[in-house]
């Protein structure tokens, strides 16, 4: 759909599931493809993005059936299963694959070369390029290998110390992947907790690493083990439904079965500093991750200072978030944000752009946004600038504006959260 239409709407209450969570189901085809055996990868996430892992590791010779649209099984044959690409690998609009992968890429003896659409293109490389140089890996590209698209002559590599100069999940799990592969022991430091579900699914394949808050290494020359992996609710698409409900007074919803990663839950955090209500039903334990359900609901919001350690914690859903703070009584702070700058677009300024067009009081910082409420939201026609989270941002908002909201260039959400507007219809929007 190109086009998404949301509408100002009466209280709901409602209980329901997202789709699976696209770090997880990324990585679940990754490890299988790197594993010795087979690996079964149950609510994979069919967005385009984990698509597009796909198709790359099978042009690296991986054998990967599609059961269902959600169910996907990885004949994995370890490291040396991994064949020369007779193709170039396209990563679409994945930052998450071609940093992972190219972690992969630095330690096998062969060429592949690698590239994606025109956000990649923007993307910056360099911080992953660099340490896998030093690893002993050979890659070039635009701007020295800042830029894609990218060349890699990998082979015999030794491991590091890297000292991240941001919290980077992307970045540390790249060096991970390289250094399984090094001679010695690879460490990565960052300077805040990153997301860890390559070190919690590193473990469940087998691999034996040493984890603490900022500090990660792993020694090189371990193989994987195929798995049964079962993948939670993404919560940064949960974000979006639990912030329809804060949108329209009254309203309650609970998703089941969503992923309750504490370096993925900085939004609920929030949620409850601007005095939302979150009841959380922990369920166990799936493939390592804690799984619940989640209800959210609000019937007054106030304004919110965001920044430091919490920012890693929420970092994709800050777009959503400046929504719901229109509608939060004082003045919203978000900074130490400017990862933000370098997402599918500089998503500082598409949030400060597009929210303007709502009414909303919005300025823009070098490092995050300042957000005065509340607002009432006006009608309007807004934009995704193809990426999927201000797409999803601005559909939410219609829930609380006066006049109808349409959103143009709706498909890029469906990189992320396809069914997304069905499912706000099934909130009643």
């Amino acid at each position: 759909m190109d086009i998404i239409r949301s509408t100002p709407k009466r209280p709901f209450h409602q209980s329901v599931r997202v789709p699976g969570d696209k770090s997880i189901s990324h990585r679940g085809v990754m490890f299988g493809a790197i594993a010795q055996g087979t690996t079964r990868v149950e609510g994979f996430l069919p967005g385009a993005d984990c698509l597009s892992t796909i198709a790359c590791f099978r042009r690296l010779g991986v054998e990967i059936e599609r059961e269902t649209p959600t169910t996907v099984l990885i004949k994995g044959k370890g490291w040396e299963g991994l064949r020369e690409p007779a193709q170039w690998l396209d990563v679409g609009n994945s930052g998450t694959t071609i940093r992972l992968m190219l972690g992969i890429l630095a330690g096998r003896p062969f060429f592949s070369a690698v590239a994606g659409d025109d956000s990649i293109a923007r993307r910056p490389m360099g911080r992953v390029v660099q340490p896998l140089r030093e690893m002993g890996a050979f890659i070039d590209g635009r701007e020295g290998g800042s830029f894609t698209p990218l060349a890699v002559r990998g082979g015999h590599l030794k491991g590091i110390e890297h000292v991240s100069r941001v919290a980077s999940a992307q970045v540390k799990s790249c060096l991970l992947l390289a250094g399984l592969q090094a001679e010695g022991t690879t460490v990565v430091r960052e300077p805040a907790v990153s997301r860890d579900h390559t070190e919690r699914m590193l473990q469940a394949f087998g691999v034996d690493l040493e984890a603490e808050p900022g500090r990660v290494a792993v020694k090189g020359g371990q193989s994987l083990t195929g798995q049964y992996v079962r993948v939670p609710g993404d919560v940064s698409s949960a974000a979006f439904i639990w912030s329809a409900a804060l949108m329209v007074p009254g309203s309650r919803v609970k998703v089941r079965d969503v992923g309750l990663n504490p370096t993925r839950t900085g939004i609920l955090d929030v949620f409850r500093m601007m005095g939302a209500e979150v009841l959380v039903e922990p369920k166990g334990k799936w493939c390592g991750e804690p799984v619940g359900d989640v209800t959210v609901s609000a019937d007054g919001l106030r304004a919110v200072e965001v920044g430091g350690d919490l920012i890693p914690r929420l970092i994709d859903e800050i777009p959503v978030l400046a929504v719901v703070a229109t509608q939060a009584e004082g003045t919203t702070i978000i900074k130490d944000a400017a990862e933000l700058k370098v997402k599918e677009t500089n998503r500082i300024a598409t949030t400060t752009t597009e929210l303007r067009k709502l009414g909303a009081q919005v300025e823009e910082t070098d490092d995050g946004l300042i957000i005065y409420g509340p607002t009432r939201l006006k009608g309007g026609v807004c934009d995704s600038h193809g990426d999927h989270r201000i797409g999803m941002a601005m559909a939410i908002a219609g829930l609380a504006a006066s006049d109808e909201v349409t959103v143009r260039n709706a498909t890029a959400i469906d990189v992320s959260f396809p069914g997304f507007a069905e499912l706000l219809e099934q909130l009643g929007a």
